[in-house]
């Protein structure tokens, strides 16, 4: 077990945070950091890396999705100040369903690499596949969460967590690989700002044109841009921009809008509950997290709404935002 965190303390911790979770109201908002243990001390970070790292050998499309919702559950709890009540809720769903599993085991104990060293190796890996769309943009998605994790937690970055995140981003497959539409031209990803308001319009207009298809496409512009504005924010700027062509693959595919032989998918029920909410998560089924797309969205959207500072945009966005939450 590494240091981070041992499991009977995460046992123990967890289910001391979990003691108000049902208490009418939710009570007033308090720090996570001091509430949360399975928050404050990384654990959903570990098992996210974990899972990343063990994807591979088990259903790289899917295991990779949990791990690196685990990931965006921490960042998305930390980044927007949720409460104790929202944070122990997320935790609980993911001890119901992920935590214990084969996926999110311990690695065996080893000294962990050089924290440059390793980041270097998974940017490698992603830039590797420069240039071609890789089923939906996962490639950038995990790899980013992968450096973003171990930059947090450094003794995770052990060699075989990454050469298994390596493995994962190189298992990718080529996916709508079509040439870009001249006009997709994002703005450079380190133009924090303008990159992020870009993303945004992107997904407003895609959460519209895929009504009735549901909203995949729509949330994985928000993932698959996020992930580059990311790299380029952590200094990466090399490796986000390794991602441009396929980005502007995967804006030109969306652009086109749904296909003839697309399947037609019910809309979300409209909600005035948001993510950022305590009893959004409380209303969620316990087995309701699918792949971890539930995690990821939000994450990224709420990360672009803040880098884009854009106040019009934002009320633009969250009037219907409910279509892919």
């Amino acid at each position: 077990m590494s240091e981070i965190f041992d499991r009977r303390q995460f046992t123990l911790s967890t289910a001391a945070g979990l003691g108000g979770l049902f208490l009418p109201g939710w009570g007033p908002s308090t720090a996570v950091h001091a509430e949360v243990p399975a928050i404050s001390q990384h654990r959903l970070i570990e098992l996210g890396a974990n899972a990343l790292a063990r994807s591979a050998e088990m259903n790289y499309f899917a295991d990779g999705h949990r791990g690196a919702s685990m990931i965006s559950a921490h960042l998305m709890c930390v980044d927007n100040n949720f409460d104790d009540a929202a944070s122990s809720r997320i935790v609980e769903l993911f001890d119901k369903n992920w935590a214990n599993a084969k996926l999110c085991a311990d690695f065996p104990e080893q000294d962990p690499m050089p924290i440059e060293e390793a980041t270097r190796q998974v940017g490698l890996a992603f830039a590797d596949g420069s240039g071609v769309l890789r089923q939906v943009g996962h490639d950038a998605i995990f790899a980013m969460h992968a450096i973003k994790a171990f930059r947090m937690a450094p003794e995770l970055a052990t060699p075989d967590r990454v050469a298994g995140t390596c493995r994962l981003i190189r298992a990718f497959k080529p996916w709508r690989d079509i040439a870009p539409a001249e006009d997709v031209q994002p703005p450079p990803f380190d133009q924090t700002e303008a990159a992020s308001r870009y993303v945004l319009k992107e997904a407003s207009a895609a959460i519209d044109r895929f009504s009735g298809f549901g909203q995949g496409f729509a949330g994985h512009m928000l993932t698959f841009g996020q992930s580059l504005i990311e790299m380029a924010a952590m200094g990466d700027v090399e490796w986000a921009e390794s991602g441009r062509v396929a980005f502007r693959k995967y804006v030109t595919v969306t652009r086109m809008g749904p296909q003839a032989d697309d399947r037609k998918i019910k809309d979300h029920a409209e909600s005035p509950l948001r993510p950022n909410s305590a009893e959004y998560w409380q209303q969620r089924g316990d087995k309701s997290l699918g792949l971890g797309h539930v995690f990821k969205y939000p994450y990224a959207y709420y990360d672009l709404l803040a880098r884009a500072n854009d106040p019009q945009l934002k009320e633009e966005l969250e009037a219907k935002a409910w279509q892919i939450f």
